[in-house]
């Protein structure tokens, strides 16, 4: 059942939740989410797919330095496509945009809830034997998780589970490995409002806080709210 109590700014920003529980693995999720995703896994192992997760809850700081390695080089950066930018060919805008195509911004992170998870067919990837990078290619046809990918189309929302980036909407890239718990999920996402992500990205030691800051209505709007570009920007 859907825990109702008010969600604390602290736990949609991925500061504090005291709802997780151990997933395995070093893997954590809402309290809500582990029976649903464990029943969803067997499902998929009975059908021959070895549902496993590559990520699930993510706090803030965590977050903070995935998006500081990858400002600051110590990490690659992707264009939509999943292909691999020059990271000293970029300016500071060029590479925060490339960075939130796919990785959120501390705060912004649907990891941050525990509803949220990244999956993988581990067995198909290890026989596939190539490095798996988590990019859009990698499910579709003639990918390793391309069966694991259509098992999801076809049973994910059987078990309260549906695709939040599965479309391009000029915010965050295609993501068909995403999976969230809808229901819970919901509840922190009604929760969310700029005045509270703003303060603690003021707050944080993220690097190009110079960069952010100016334009971060306009950042929330289009990849944490996903909502993409503003009409005026389809040109």
């Amino acid at each position: 059942m859907v825990d109702m109590n008010p969600i604390s700014e602290q736990s949609w920003l991925g500061q504090q939740n005291d709802a997780l529980v151990d997933a395995g693995n070093g893997h954590r999720l809402h309290r809500d989410v582990i029976s649903p995703f464990l029943a969803m896994q067997d499902a998929a192992q009975k059908d021959g797919i070895d549902l496993q997760l590559v990520s699930s809850f993510r706090d803030f700081d965590r977050q903070t330095a995935i998006f500081n390695r990858k400002w600051t080089g110590q990490a690659q950066l992707l264009d939509i496509k999943g292909d691999e930018l020059s990271y000293e060919a970029l300016s500071d805008n060029e590479k925060l945009h490339a960075i939130l195509t796919w990785s959120a911004l501390p705060g912004g992170s649907r990891h941050h809830w525990g509803t949220d998870i990244d999956v993988y067919d581990r067995a198909a990837v290890r026989n596939w034997g190539g490095k798996f990078n988590l990019v859009e290619s990698e499910y579709i046809k003639g990918g390793p998780c391309h069966t694991l990918s259509c098992w999801l189309t076809d049973n994910m929302e059987t078990f309260g589970f549906y695709r939040p980036f599965s479309v391009n909407t000029g915010g965050v890239a295609v993501e068909p490995w995403h999976l969230s718990f809808e229901n819970t999920a919901r509840v922190f996402e009604n929760a969310r409002n700029l005045d509270g992500f703003t303060k603690a990205i003021e707050q944080s030691d993220i690097e190009g806080k110079t960069c952010i800051l100016p334009q971060l209505p306009t950042l929330y709007n289009r990849y944490v709210l996903n909502k993409g570009h503003e009409p005026t920007e389809f040109i």
